[in-house]
Order: C-alpha cells, then sequence, then structure tokens
C-alpha cells in the first residue's frame, strides 16, 4: 500500500505551471480524496493508509494537510523528482482518470462538489473534524462507478 504522500506526488508530478494547471493544498487534498474514494469503490482496497477527516472545507488527509500547509492557498511546486513506476499500471490507470475527472476543477468547485457528496454530509460537525470511514466512501462512491 501506498501512502498519501506517494498519491499526492503523482498528482503534483502531473501538474503544469506552464499550461497554468495549479494545484492548491485545498485542490490536492480533493483529488486525494477523489482517488481514495474511487480506488475503494473499483478495487475494493485503498491507496493509502491514512485517515480522511470531514473539514470546514470539505474531506481533508490531516497528515497531507500538515505537510503542504506552509504554501497557504498557493500553488504546491511540482516535486523534484517522482518516479512513476511505484504505482502499478492499474493504479495509475485509476489516478489519471481521477485526475482528468476532477483535476478540470478549480479548489473551490471541489470543495463544493465535495459538500453535496454523503460521506463528508455524514460526517461534518462543525468544530469537530470527524473520520470519513472507508466504509463510508465505499457505499458512496460504489453509486458513482458505471459497471
Amino acid at each position: 500500500m501506498h501512502n498519501c504522500f506517494d498519491v499526492a506526488k503523482y498528482f503534483l508530478a502531473q501538474s503544469s505551471e506552464d499550461a497554468g494547471d495549479l494545484i492548491s493544498n485545498l485542490k490536492l487534498q480533493k483529488l486525494v480524496y477523489y482517488a481514495q474514494g474511487f480506488s475503494l469503490a473499483l478495487n475494493g482496497q485503498p491507496l493509502f493508509a491514512e485517515r480522511i477527516e470531514a473539514w470546514l472545507h470539505g474531506p481533508v488527509v490531516p497528515d497531507l494537510y500538515h505537510h503542504y500547509k506552509a504554501f497557504g492557498s498557493g500553488h504546491i511546486p511540482h516535486p523534484e523528482a517522482f518516479d512513476f513506476g511505484t504505482f502499478s499500471a492499474e493504479e495509475r490507470e485509476l489516478l489519471d482518470e481521477v485526475y482528468e475527472a476532477y483535476g478540470q476543477y478549480s479548489a473551490w468547485r471541489l470543495r463544493q462538489l465535495t459538500h453535496d457528496e454523503s460521506p463528508w454530509i455524514e460526517n461534518y460537525r462543525e468544530g469537530n473534524n470527524r473520520v470519513i470511514s472507508q466504509d463510508s466512501m465505499t457505499r458512496y462512491f460504489e453509486t458513482q462507478v458505471i459497471h
């Protein structure tokens, strides 16, 4: 199993500053959340073990948030070195599909999408960052997959 940082770096390595395709911490959180959700629904297993919590601005991986919070709302730079071979072909396909489907949206649009989805709705309580269970994510994301 990978960790949340591997998944985050995969997405960051896809971004292109020249094309104006920049990823902030807020956007990265949502991409990683969607990757985890679709992995649970399609493969029956998580991509990473770190917990996801329901925060004010949507689902957040706390470890990842704290790692990149120094960038504030600005974009996170492309990783210096990244080996795409860390992921299997099946995992790369899933991550690429998530990036193609959701990477086109702004951080705030992704935030709004997650606010309309049951894993966040069922777990968000103001002032209490509750864990979004993998079971909750699996149930929701299975409804989003076309078989």
